[in-house]
């Protein structure tokens, strides 16, 4: 005989006692995991999600970009668009809307020679150079650090060892901090935005502004974010340039210039009406008859359109990027830590040996189709947007009409009174036209509101798909990961509650004339609709309502001479130890059944019903109680593929000649649980397992080879032996039984969770599992004296 196999108890953690409510005993349930029965056909019990699919959205014109953009963006090679259509010159109004997304925050125009700053942020490089502080010594990060003085305002971060953000930075202002700054006021850049004029007048220098030395301690703030560095000896050199930024400008501002002129007129030039791919010529009409007849080896040149053409040009393939540390090297590979391009001599220097690095190309197509992911989000809220405003807008007109006959209907009550309602009259008039004019103003500072937001979303979409159409993986890849937060961010905004109106149409006013002249001066408005009343409390239909092995069905319904329809009920079961309730299921239907209660356990369960109005006292509650012992089979869903089953699930055996394993149906996390199985065949000495196993044990190995089973393995087993399991939840132990007899000491302690019975087995054994079984009685005999 062999030893027991011996497992080390699972260090996972215990699920909460006491509260078995779920999928499984143990697990705590909630309305989605329980199933509710109506008729005859099971539900669902979690509301049915809003699918959304780009790819099914029919192109209807670019002009309409909700459909045009998406298809483009989901295209196989991630980058051009859907039709020729879709070229620069049809999307020049839409691009329009994109302009704040392309101007410098600083000077409040176009950004020229962008640079990128470590916050993702955009600056012109002109106007970094004119927001710089110079710092002192001794008051910079590093000499604070030396003296051991304490943190100021600004907490300084490394950052690469090239820039030092301060997250305490509290906005625009001067640098109180520093003893010697500056005292100019903040000047403001044409779009608002405070920035700090120079420390010092910048020396005269030969060089250009972009490679004129910066001064040793200066100090940039970011006019967005409000983030500050201190800049290294490479000054405004060690940011990156922005080329993707400046090709998306350039092709906006092409977009908007003139028509294009024919290239081959002598005098003055007519407008193109085609080009030539493969000559990169425009032509007029009767310059392409003369220079470019349709026959001979011309008639293989293809002709576009100009604005196609001209994007075909602005396409081509740009210059190579170097690195900002190394002006001689290429970026060649993408550090997933640093998020951003390197090339080979960073990898070789170290600074980026030990970090997980990806090819620049792979990392450019996958960001490009995050990108584009996130854009499908923001698009079905911009939709969502467009149409909310025309439904604003319908308000406005709809409010409008409503005035229009309430003021009508007060008027004609009025003048029956006339002698005595004239003051009243004008009073009560007043007060519509109040309610009018709020319910306006409410609207229309919606629409307002909405129309920026939208103004805003649309822009950054747009901004979005030019970057998307760059063609130069490092560029894009210094912004991507900014416009993709940028992109969650936006669609974030349009949450719960933005696109829902704030006012109604209907004026909930009424005159009532019945009152006598002598109570004339009490006239006021009443509500024109009455609110209506909860419904009645439900009724639990006692004879539909049972419990099976740890299941529990309860059935209700409203009761008889009930006048006010319900939307719904709520269900609420207790923990089985006499804790709080929770709800386990809401909806319609009046049936509903929860599995996954622990065994030998009471329940009490309560419902109620609710409409528009509000919800029903609860019901009376009725007190469940599960079965003492388990009644289960194998489950097929969870076992391996090799095991045959039979006798309804009780038998099993395999195809194979290796080992696999098969589950119970039935997970245990409370309680005493006794089940045996019997050995219909046993040839060859196969060696089988038995025991108990977590839900995510290996299904292809001996049962016990993981930290996810424990188990048992007996060579002296033969054929008609019985195998008993005792798992003892209470004392959280696990012990095995032989033909009747106790197997050794016990197997296992200390084991704590969710516990399903489990075999392994090949195609030499077959065993019956029985269910049902009480506890052994010396062994209860036992428990009860310790």
């Amino acid at each position: 005989m062999r030893a027991p196999l011996s497992r080390l108890p699972s260090n996972e953690p215990r699920l909460p006692g006491g509260a078995g409510l779920g999928g499984q005993e143990g697990v705590v349930p909630d309305w989605r995991a329980a199933r509710h029965l109506g008729g005859s056909q099971t539900k669902s019990i979690a509301g049915s999600r809003r699918q959304g699919d780009a790819g099914r959205r029919h192109h209807r014109g670019c002009r309409r970009w909700p459909r045009c953009w998406t298809r483009q963006i989901l295209n196989s090679s991630g980058t051009g668009c859907c039709t020729p259509c879709c070229s620069l010159a049809s999307n020049q109004v839409l691009m329009e809307e994109m302009e704040e997304e392309l101007k410098c925050p600083v000077c409040g125009s176009f950004y020229r020679e962008p640079i990128i700053l470590p916050c993702s942020h955009n600056l012109c490089q002109a106007c970094a150079r004119n927001i710089l502080v110079q710092t002192p010594e001794s008051e910079s990060p590093q000499s604070r650090r030396a003296s051991g003085s304490g943190v100021s305002d600004y907490d300084y971060l490394d950052l690469d060892k090239m820039s030092l953000y301060s997250e305490a930075d509290s906005g625009y202002g001067s640098y109180g901090g520093f003893a010697s700054a500056p005292t100019t006021p903040c000047q403001k850049s044409p779009n608002g935005v405070r920035v700090f004029p120079p420390a010092m007048p910048p020396p005269a220098t030969h060089l250009s502004p972009a490679l004129a030395p910066v001064p040793r301690n200066s100090c940039i703030t970011c006019p967005q974010c409000h983030r500050s560095l201190i800049l290294d000896d490479r000054g405004l050199r060690g940011f990156p340039k922005n080329r993707v930024l400046e090709g998306v400008i350039d092709r906006y501002q092409q977009s908007k210039a003139a028509a294009l002129k024919c290239q081959l007129c002598e005098k003055a030039p007519k407008e193109a009406t085609v080009m030539c791919e493969q000559c990169d010529v425009f032509y007029c009409d009767p310059c392409r008859l003369r220079c470019h007849p349709p026959r001979g080896p011309l008639a293989k040149h293809r002709l576009v359109p100009p604005a196609q053409g001209r994007v075909s040009r602005r396409l081509s393939p740009r210059k190579v990027s170097t690195c900002t540390d190394h002006e001689l090297e290429n970026h060649s590979m993408y550090c997933v830590q640093c998020k951003m391009p390197v090339c080979y001599q960073c990898l070789e220097e170290g600074k980026h040996s030990s970090h997980e690095v990806k090819a620049l190309g792979a990392m450019w197509k996958l960001h490009k189709s995050q990108l584009s992911q996130a854009l499908n989000g923001l698009s079905d809220r911009a939709k969502e947007a467009k149409e909310f405003l025309v439904q604003l807008r319908n308000m406005v007109q709809q409010i409008q009409e409503n005035s229009v006959e309430f003021e009508a209907c007060l008027v004609a009550q009025c003048d029956a009174l006339i002698d005595a309602l004239n003051r009243r009259k004008a009073q009560l008039l007043a007060r519509v036209n109040k309610e009018h004019e709020h319910k306006l103003k409410v609207v229309r500072d919606q629409i307002s509101h909405c129309t920026v937001k939208l103004r805003q979303t649309t822009g950054l979409m747009e901004y979005c798909l030019e970057v998307i159409k760059e063609n130069d993986p490092s560029g894009f890849l210094q912004i991507s990961d900014a416009l993709i937060r940028r992109v969650h961010l936006t669609e974030d905004q349009w949450g719960k509650g933005t696109l829902t109106p704030r006012m109604t149409t209907d004026f909930d006013l009424s005159l009532d004339n019945s009152p006598l002249l002598q109570s004339i001066h009490q006239l006021d408005f009443v509500q024109m609709k009455a609110s209506s009343p909860v419904p009645a409390t439900p009724i639990l239909q006692l004879e539909e309502c049972c419990t099976h092995n740890n299941s529990a069905t309860l059935s209700w319904k409203q009761p008889p001479l009930s006048t006010v329809p319900a939307e719904g009920y709520i269900l609420e079961l207790d923990d089985g130890s006499g804790g709080q309730f929770r709800e386990v299921y809401v909806g319609k239907e009046t049936m509903c059944t929860v599995d996954g209660l622990h065994f030998n356990s009471t329940y009490n369960a309560r419902v109620k019903a609710f409409n528009k109005t509000g919800v029903s006292p609860y019901s009376k509650t009725l007190v469940l109680q599960t079965s003492e012992v388990a009644w289960f089979a194998f489950d097929p869903g969870s076992a391996h593929s090799d095991i045959i089953f039979s006798n309804d699930n009780l038998t099993v055996t395999c195809s194979s000649y290796d080992d696999r394993v098969v589950l119970g149906k039935t997970g245990f996390s409370k309680g005493v649980h006794y089940w045996e199985l019997t050995i219909d065949r046993y040839d060859n000495h196969p060696d089988p397992a038995f025991g108990v196993a977590r839900m995510d044990v290996m299904k292809d190995v001996m049962l016990g080879k993981d930290d996810k089973a424990w188990a048992i393995t007996e060579g002296g087993i033969t054929k008609g032996a019985t195998i008993g399991v005792l798992l003892d939840l209470n004392r959280k132990t696990l012990t095995f039984f032989i033909n009747d007899g106790q197997q050794g000491p016990i197997a296992f302690e200390n084991m704590e969770g969710l516990f399903f019975p489990a075999v392994s087995l090949n195609r030499n054994v077959q065993v019956t599992l029985h269910t049902g079984l009480p506890v052994p009685d010396f062994y209860s005999s036992r428990a009860s004296i310790a």
